[in-house]
């Protein structure tokens, strides 16, 4: 995954804000949360496969994405896992609890889709989640949804096979895509899942012989 065009989220082109825009994907937000947010966040653009976070770096502008979707990994001994993806009215966890505490990122990210994000300004946030309990709320759901991805991928590792882990994994990205026919690499998949190249392609050979994928010119269908 290394080596994508980095876009830092606090230069990022900011596109106007209205706080009915905003109220349109976040109805539970109140009319003066609202209002606090056009007037100190911004509004993005990113397009796909473009790196938002680095590891280590401060966090200064938390997204919350509104469309698009944006993957989540970690890093150890040169390996990547994919941690979880961040859809449509959700945020990173992992950016706000660095943002907050300032204290540098353990995580990166990238663009899976061509995505817009709402940025938050972390030195905002401390007081914005204490006076405003639906941002509170938010954020709070967050944790216990990244807290259950992040033991599913972890019981995944320990005790999956990798036929079982690797078609577990596509059936979640045709679900997150709405697309039964997923435009995947094997070196991709690899990537994401943490394993070799040679690993997926003789994995991917057994799931097609089970008749769970087709591998096609334009893709991989999930069964």
């Amino acid at each position: 995954m290394t080596g994508k065009t980095f876009v830092d989220l606090a230069e990022l082109a900011s596109m106007p804000l209205a706080v009915s825009e905003i109220k349109s994907y976040l109805p539970g937000f109140g009319n003066e949360l609202l209002e606090e947010i056009a007037g100190h966040a911004q509004l993005g653009e990113v397009p796909a496969g473009m790196e938002i976070l680095k590891e280590g770096q401060y966090v200064r502008m938390i997204p919350i994405v509104l469309e698009g979707l944006v993957k989540v990994f970690t890093r150890a001994e040169e390996k990547e896992l994919l941690l979880y993806y961040i859809g449509p009215a959700q945020s990173c966890i992992m950016s706000f609890s660095a943002g907050l505490s300032n204290a540098p990122s353990r995580i990166f990210a990238f663009t899976d889709e061509p995505s817009l994000l709402l940025l938050l300004p972390a030195d905002k946030l401390s007081r914005w989640v204490k006076q405003f309990p639906p941002l509170n709320e938010l954020f709070f759901e967050q944790y216990n949804l990244r807290y259950t991805e992040m033991l599913d991928t972890i019981n995944s590792l320990l005790f999956d096979r990798m036929d079982q882990r690797l078609y577990n994994y596509l059936q979640e990205k045709s679900r997150l895509k709405g697309d039964k026919v997923l435009n995947l690499r094997h070196k991709q998949i690899a990537g994401e899942l943490g394993t070799a190249r040679e690993v997926v392609t003789r994995v991917m050979k057994r799931l097609e012989q089970e008749g769970k994928v087709r591998q096609l010119p334009e893709g991989i269908e999930v069964k």
